[in-house]
């Protein structure tokens, strides 16, 4: 909640912010009826633990899932209840759902790697779609998600010159994200942007990891990307030597 405050004070970057507000019944309540679907997730978290999908459905029902289960609800009364149980004291969000773009029926999500270069300025290292598992709701690797090409993901909804401009446009905003994160914390030299694109292709940023995982980009085909990203990361001190890709 903390980096989203932070992004929240730039014009720039507002509006492709979902609204996310800390969890409460009240809050809940009130963002299921405006979006009829919404993610309560873990204030501070990894890998996509804990993170709940919450649907209010015409009929006036009500549906959460948390990994591959699904719980039915008559009443929110009833549906907050056993949220609450599983979110005891420790702190949640509650965060507009996005309706992420699929390929083959599996929805997918962008991460972008932003690190500080040799000439300490800020560049968008790489880009790597995030594929999620079937049966999920989360797209993290470490939670059965398949990384995957942002060009292989893509290429069934955008032509290739538009998807070489999209993918320029998510380098734009990870810059920026990161020059935002950097004025309020000075000694950051690398951020994980996690971008979900909707149906009608806007990129929502949907949180900040401020120390992603860099062996990510070594499951891309184009091994240079992973180079690079190794690369800068010894630069600023994350790895003490390279290794090879």
């Amino acid at each position: 909640m903390a980096k989203t405050n932070v992004l929240m004070k730039s014009a720039e970057l507002r509006d492709y912010i979902p609204t996310t507000k800390k969890w409460n019944r009240e809050t809940l309540h009130t963002m299921l009826n405006e979006h009829h679907m919404v993610y309560v997730k873990p204030d501070l978290g990894t890998f996509g633990n804990g993170v709940i999908r919450v649907e209010k459905r015409s009929t006036g029902t009500y549906m959460f899932q948390l990994g591959t289960k699904r719980h039915n609800f008559t009443t929110f009364d009833s549906l907050s209840a056993r949220l609450q149980q599983n979110i005891k004291s420790r702190p949640y969000l509650v965060q507009r759902g996005i309706h992420l773009l699929k390929h083959k029926g599996r929805r997918f999500d962008i991460r972008v790697m932003v690190q500080k270069n040799v000439r300490d300025q800020w560049e968008s290292t790489g880009i790597i779609g995030r594929l999620g598992h079937p049966s999920k709701i989360v797209t993290n690797y470490h939670s059965g998600g398949t990384p995957m090409s942002v060009e292989s993901l893509m290429r069934s909804h955008l032509a290739h010159w538009q998807i070489n401009a999209y993918t320029n446009q998510l380098r734009k905003l990870g810059v920026s994200v990161a020059k935002q994160l950097q004025s309020e914390y000075p000694r950051i030299k690398e951020i994980g942007l996690d971008v979900a694109v909707d149906t009608n292709f806007k990129p929502w940023i949907l949180e900040v990891n401020t120390l992603p995982d860099p062996f990510l980009f070594r499951r891309l085909r184009d091994k240079s990307v992973f180079r690079k990203v190794y690369r800068y990361c010894v630069h600023y001190g994350r790895f003490r030597s390279k290794r090879r890709a």
